[in-house]
């Protein structure tokens, strides 16, 4: 998805750590927030014995002891809990230096980097399924790897080439923080931040709806014509991130909580799709109350289940997997 030349520009240090924060997993309910497990633990084991345990936020610290010969085996699930961490990985002695042994067997000279880290996504899933690694909880646990050609597919729907993406975030009356991708060939040849935009912005209204055109402005006159841009409130942006409700991001898109512009067409329809769930779930809550009319909504829901899984240009069927929610997978605690 890189070029060999990619460039990272327009970012402070503060903009760097917002937009890394947009993507910090976090509890559905605001007040468990401070409370819920953070973090993660790494073990190497041994015959179910922890040797080697490091915490994300605390470093190493001691393994717990073996396992009793007639107790319960290692559990990872009990020892992240043990810990407070939100995810654990374990690995048999020996596991990694096999994970590098395949990848150094089937890595070729000209895979670029989406091919190599894909390579090394699909070899880590095939040491869980032979035990070698373990992984708790499999939030994406069902989901396809995606195929190089799957990607490159995708990024075509979505953005032409010499065309750019771009996200902007706005918070208290001014751009929070921003991120712009341009497209050369079939990768990004820049990574860029908002510090040179925001003084090509202008003065600001103070409303996001009317300033975004002002970013929008300074995107197509610094890096080349937007094939797809997203703007949004920050906070109602993470409510979004991990929104189950059928149709969160289509009804934000029909009230402009969210603006989308432009729309390439693989996005449009699944946006039009996600709104006709969120409609057709209203219906069929207000249906179920009635009873005769339940069964006309239950085949409307079938069709339309249909059309969006058969649907290829959209970017769920080109990937063979529903992005928005492999992303509600890893945000939600």
């Amino acid at each position: 998805m890189l070029t060999a030349d990619v460039r990272f520009e327009g970012w402070k240090t503060e903009d760097w750590s917002r937009f890394l924060d947009l993507w910090k997993p976090r509890a559905v309910k605001v007040e468990a927030e401070p409370t819920r497990p953070r973090g993660g633990v790494i073990a190497i084991v041994e015959k179910d014995t922890v040797v080697k345990l490091i915490h994300t936020a605390k470093g190493r610290i001691a393994p717990p002891p073996p396992p009793a010969p007639d107790g319960p085996p290692f559990s990872l699930a009990e020892l992240a809990g043990s810990q407070h961490a939100s995810w654990g990985i374990a690995a048999e002695r020996g596991a990694l230096d096999e994970v590098m042994e395949r990848f150094g067997a089937r890595a070729r000279r000209g895979d670029d980097i989406t091919q190599q880290a894909l390579l090394l996504v699909t070899i880590v899933r095939e040491m869980i399924r032979e035990g070698g690694i373990e992984s708790w909880p499999r939030r994406l646990h069902g989901v396809p790897v995606p195929t190089a050609p799957m990607i490159d597919r995708t990024i075509g729907s979505i953005c032409a080439d010499g065309h750019t993406i771009a996200l902007g975030m706005f918070k208290d009356e001014e751009l929070w923080t921003a991120f712009v991708a341009r497209r050369r060939g079939r990768g990004f040849d820049v990574l860029a931040g908002p510090d040179e935009l925001r003084p090509a912005m202008g003065v600001l209204s103070g409303e996001w709806r009317r300033d975004y055109r002002h970013l929008v402005r300074a995107v197509e006159d610094h890096y080349g014509p937007l094939s797809l841009g997203f703007f949004a409130e920050v906070e109602r942006f993470r409510e979004l991130q991990i929104d189950p409700r059928p149709g969160a991001w289509g009804r934000a898109v029909a009230l402009r909580d969210v603006v989308v512009t432009p729309i390439p067409s693989a996005v449009g329809l699944a946006l039009g799709v996600d709104v006709s769930r969120y409609a057709l779930e209203g219906l069929r809550n207000f249906t179920q109350r009635i009873g005769w009319f339940d069964p006309v909504v239950q085949s409307l829901r079938k069709r339309l289940g249909s059309a969006a899984t058969g649907a290829d240009v959209t970017v769920s069927g080109t990937l063979g997997f529903d992005p928005m929610a492999a992303l509600r997978a890893l945000l939600r605690r």
